[in-house]
């Protein structure tokens, strides 16, 4: 009688184990880049050979300012918001800098010293994982353009002409800390 009470349980058991071991990777996606850990940090934990996610979450993030290159904020930080450098892949970034004479329109050209210290930080903190576009151009150009960038942000399509968001790219028109860095869940305030 005991040793059939025994049995009668152990299915229930591996159902829990087996349902708690697929909850934790399922929830960890959810919040994969949304972390705002600081970015120096994150160089740190590159170059401690830490895994991927937390380089792009910013390593062992101290909190959710995100610490950004003076000369990165002074120069793309006059026209629009400084994007996180771990929302590209180097390719990428490296791209968008050699493009900066026509960067979506405009001509955002910087001395060449300028242009070195700002692409050396962006490489040195962009996401090690590959960040292709949904178009399969490559390199993706545009955060927004990214297959991760797209899934995250599946169920915003009507929202983009929202007036209060206009853009995908409008970041901070939902991300209410996007300009200290931070994209945690907790911290989205979607228009209504």
């Amino acid at each position: 009688m005991l040793n059939s009470h025994k049995n009668s349980r152990r299915p229930i058991a591996i159902a829990l184990l087996l349902m708690s071991i697929t909850m934790i990777p399922a929830h960890a996606d959810d919040d994969d880049d949304d972390s705002g850990g600081s970015m120096s940090s994150a160089k740190s934990a590159a170059q401690a050979g830490d895994s991927d996610s937390q380089n792009r979450r910013g390593g062992k993030s101290s909190g959710n300012s995100l610490d950004i290159n003076a000369k990165l904020k002074d120069e793309c930080g006059s026209c629009h918001m400084v994007y996180p450098p771990r929302f590209l892949s180097a390719q990428s970034w490296r791209a968008v800098m050699a493009g900066l004479d026509k960067h979506f329109g405009s001509d955002a050209s910087v001395d060449a010293a300028a242009a070195a210290e700002i692409g050396d930080f962006l490489v040195q903190n962009a996401s090690t994982k590959k960040r292709t576009s949904a178009s399969g151009a490559e390199p993706a150009l545009r955060i927004t353009e990214t297959r991760w960038f797209q899934s995250e942000h599946r169920k915003m399509d009507n929202r983009w002409k929202d007036q209060r968001v206009k853009s995908p790219a409008n970041c901070a028109a939902c991300h209410i800390r996007a300009e200290s860095g931070s994209f945690k869940e907790r911290d989205i305030r979607v228009p209504k």
